[in-house]
């Protein structure tokens, strides 16, 4: 069964690396669909809208979600709204599954730094305790985790885990 997967990363920042996993065979060929990939014009117009142009268009591409993979850069967990497209994805009761892509390179070869997982800023009450997202969900790196095979099976058990 195709997952539709709802991708969350820093749009101004890490677009091209997150072209690179959209683009990847793995979500061609492993039955995994993506919702729409907004480019960096379309994000600064969509942001120039406002706080609820943004809202309304992240509503629209969680929309027949399972699962929200969380695309980790250097400076993706401080962002608002990577917190609250967790947040929203929560609340629609999709997965979750952080990937790290800092090691994926850019046009001139390039790699940044890891940053920190966003799931470690975000907590969850279950059964009255506190517990950072960090503690639930996994987290991979695309490189070292070998991304390229094993995306498929990282978004089947996040749906799973959400029991989607």
């Amino acid at each position: 069964m195709a997952r539709k997967v709802f991708f969350s990363f820093h749009y101004k920042r890490d677009s091209v690396r997150a072209g690179q996993i959209r683009n990847s065979n793995v979500v061609k060929n492993r039955g995994i669909e993506t919702s729409d990939f907004i480019d960096a014009a379309k994000w600064e117009e969509v942001q120039g809208k406002g706080d609820q142009a943004i809202k309304d268009w992240i509503a629209s591409q969680l929309n027949g979600t399972s699962v929200t993979a969380v695309l980790i850069g250097a400076r993706t967990a401080g962002r608002k709204w990577i917190q609250y497209e967790i947040n929203e994805s929560l609340k629609h009761r999709n997965g979750l599954l952080g990937i790290y892509i800092h090691n994926c390179p850019l046009f001139d070869s390039s790699c940044d730094t890891k940053g920190i997982n966003p799931f470690d800023n975000l907590t969850l009450t279950i059964n009255g305790v506190k517990r950072k997202l960090s503690e639930i969900y996994k987290t991979y790196d695309w490189i070292d985790d070998d991304g390229r095979s094993n995306l498929g099976s990282w978004v089947e058990a996040a749906a799973k885990q959400a029991g989607r």
